[in-house]
């Protein structure tokens, strides 16, 4: 399969040739720098960050520090970049906030996105947000034959989008699937205008077919079976990244009741109170304890779990994502929680951080810009009370954000 360019590295390439108003070079001095590569973590760290970007990052000794620059004592403090989400949904300027509050610095937003979004990912490239950055698919294809599938194509395409999404699933057998001839189309088509295209699915067979018509990056679990040798050997082959959305599938049957992390006061800090009003009420905890399609997504994440773990252990490159933004899917705090439930599948703290930061960059293929604390990258990082390679939950002991070197208010 041929690499193809992606607007979003247009994108970036374009924010790094504009300059700032006021020229600020900022050492962030004393902290452990995790720097979201696989080198160990520097103790006594400098971050030194001029108009945005990281200018060096090493070991204090070994980083000249500007007479100008300001020093920002973090003594004590754990830097890591700021996470990757590889599968959200923002649909507002607010939500993209939100995502920040939590340490999320940066969405790849799988679909469906509002105008305001839109420009949001058109402002970055002049400045950094006070925000996540986001790139976008706009809406999700699901076209009827191969015609209409190239006319979409078209239309996103035209939009300037950053990726193009489909989904090929039956919803567990109560809604028609796009045919093979369709999706091919979608494929063939998105390729020829340089665009990637993203693909949500759940049955093992599609997660094969769709792989051998070329998609690009596989945006949910295999939940079905097991995945077995034969597709294991054909992804890692590829190339293409998977981006397991565990957290989706708790989604679906954790409001039976109410959940415990809505006591955790990380969550109620930047929480939809709305939305937790929603899913606390008892009519409609009622209905999904006594949902299928939810008793069933509950009874397979162990499968996608499993199959997480066999397709980390075969080297294929894993990229954190999660299906947040829909109701009940709290964006931001659901991907530290990700984290997590990756480390109970297998994967160790320092894979499962790289697979929110430099992995997910590359997956997306923004890692000139993003994904790891590196001179001539984008000064995005979050300032940690404590290490999460030691303990992944320490991913939620957090201190500050910063975007483009700024601390989020």
């Amino acid at each position: 399969m041929p690499r193809l360019l992606t607007r979003a590295a247009g994108v970036l390439c374009l924010a790094a040739s504009t300059a700032t108003a006021q020229s600020v070079t900022r050492a962030f001095t004393g902290a452990t720098l995790i720097d979201g590569t696989t080198r160990a973590p520097i103790a006594n760290a400098t971050l030194l960050v001029h108009d945005g970007r990281v200018l060096a990052a090493g070991p204090a000794a070994s980083v000249r520090i500007p007479a100008e620059a300001q020093r920002v004592s973090l003594q004590g403090k754990v830097i890591v970049p700021g996470l990757i989400n590889a599968h959200g949904h923002a649909s507002s300027v607010a939500n993209l906030a939100t995502y920040a509050a939590y340490g999320v610095t940066t969405v790849y937003s799988l679909g469906d996105e509002t105008a305001e979004v839109f420009a949001a990912r058109d402002a970055q490239r002049r400045s950094a947000p006070q925000h996540a950055r986001v790139f976008v698919a706009g809406p999700v294809l699901n076209p009827s034959s191969p015609d209409d599938a190239r006319t979409q194509v078209a239309a996103v395409a035209d939009r300037r989008v950053d990726i193009v999404k489909i989904r090929v699933d039956d919803n567990l057998g109560t809604s028609p699937k796009m045919k093979p001839e369709v999706y091919k189309a979608v494929i063939e088509a998105a390729h020829a205008r340089g665009l990637r295209v993203a693909v949500h699915l759940y049955y093992l067979d599609d997660a094969k077919a769709l792989l051998a018509a070329g998609a690009d990056f596989i945006a949910h679990s295999v939940r079905d079976l097991p995945v077995d040798g034969a597709f294991v050997t054909a992804l890692k082959g590829s190339g293409v990244c998977y981006s397991p959305t565990l957290m989706r599938e708790v989604s679906t049957y954790v409001y039976e009741s109410t959940p415990s992390f809505f006591a955790d006061s990380l969550f109620l800090a930047h929480a939809n109170r709305e939305w937790m009003a929603t899913v606390q009420q008892p009519a409609r905890q009622e209905v999904t304890r006594t949902s299928r399609s939810a008793q069933r997504y509950k009874a397979q994440l162990p499968v996608a779990m499993q199959n997480l773990a066999a397709l980390h252990r075969a080297g294929v490159p894993i990229a954190m994502g999660t299906d947040t933004g829909p109701l009940g899917r709290f964006q931001g705090y659901f991907e530290l929680m990700e984290l997590e439930m990756m480390v109970d599948a297998g994967m160790t703290p320092a894979e499962a951080l790289r697979s929110a930061t430099s992995v997910a960059a590359r997956c997306l293929r923004v890692d000139r810009e993003l994904g790891s604390l590196e001179p001539g990258k984008w000064a995005d990082f979050v300032v940690l009370d404590a290490s999460p390679l030691e303990r992944i939950q320490n991913i939620r002991r957090q201190h500050a954000v910063f975007i483009g070197g700024e601390q989020l208010k």
